[in-house]
């Protein structure tokens, strides 16, 4: 017996099949379409809307997960708390995916030869217990975790989950030939920064400061200025939040 359910993830698969997309990927994408409405008990439409639109907003835009592209993009950059997402909405408008963070809290990114996907960003602070009740916010709206960097958690998805077809991409920009995007503020720490190790280090020469007193003050010069980046950056999200309860 044909049940409702059955008859619109037969059309989306129907529709997804004529967008160009891989029968692998309109496979595993059903199954993980049903296992989400097992748990929640909804019908199908009411979850995801009529099943040709949500085909439009999933489209034929991803390569399959781990699909090899020998001519993939490779890039690794980074910013300060002040400017992340601003240059992640700039970056992400040009196709580049985020992969990971790495130990130096850089983004490592990646741009497949045949990318055809904007991708949105957002950063949620997720520290103090925060986790799980980011996580079961965020992840029935299409994010998924890309990254963390001391307190903060970065999730993305592509902007065709809300965008539909808008969120293609037409043409591939050149990779930026910049890593390094600092804000205003973020100059001023590393100015500060700058000038503590350098005494430090013209201390260690001259004697008055041994090798070991050099590194605890680099040390503790590090995490100062990333404890007050930080500190400044929640600041501004906290009165950025309480802003609009206020008008």
């Amino acid at each position: 017996m044909t049940t409702a359910p059955d008859r619109y993830f037969a059309e989306l698969a129907d529709a997804l099949r004529a967008a160009g997309v891989p029968q692998e990927q309109i496979d595993a994408t059903v199954e993980d379409l049903r296992g989400h409405l097992s748990g929640t008990g909804a019908h199908p439409e009411e979850e995801f809307g009529p099943a040709a639109a949500f085909a439009a907003r999933l489209g034929g835009l991803a390569p399959l997960p781990g699909e090899p592209d020998d001519r993939a993009e490779s890039w690794t950059w980074t910013a300060d708390l002040f400017n992340d997402r601003r240059m992640l909405a700039v970056h992400g408008d040009q196709g580049w995916e985020v992969e990971s963070l790495d130990p130096l809290g850089r983004f490592v990114c990646r741009r497949p030869s045949t990318a055809t996907l904007r991708w949105e960003y957002r950063r949620e602070v997720i520290g103090a217990g925060r986790r799980a009740k980011v996580l079961a916010e965020l992840e029935p709206e299409g994010w998924e975790p890309c990254g963390e960097w001391l307190v903060y958690g970065y999730f993305k998805r592509p902007r065709a989950a809300t965008a539909g077809p808008a969120g293609s991409l037409d043409a591939r920009p050149a990779a930026p030939r910049r890593w390094l995007f600092l804000s205003r503020r973020g100059k001023a720490a590393l100015a500060v920064w700058a000038v503590v190790v350098g005494a430090a280090t013209a201390a260690c020469f001259i004697g008055t400061l041994g090798t070991g007193g050099l590194a605890i003050t680099i040390a503790l010069a590090s995490m100062f200025s990333a404890l007050f980046t930080s500190h400044l950056e929640t600041a501004r999200g906290q009165v950025d939040q309480e802003r609009p309860s206020s008008s």
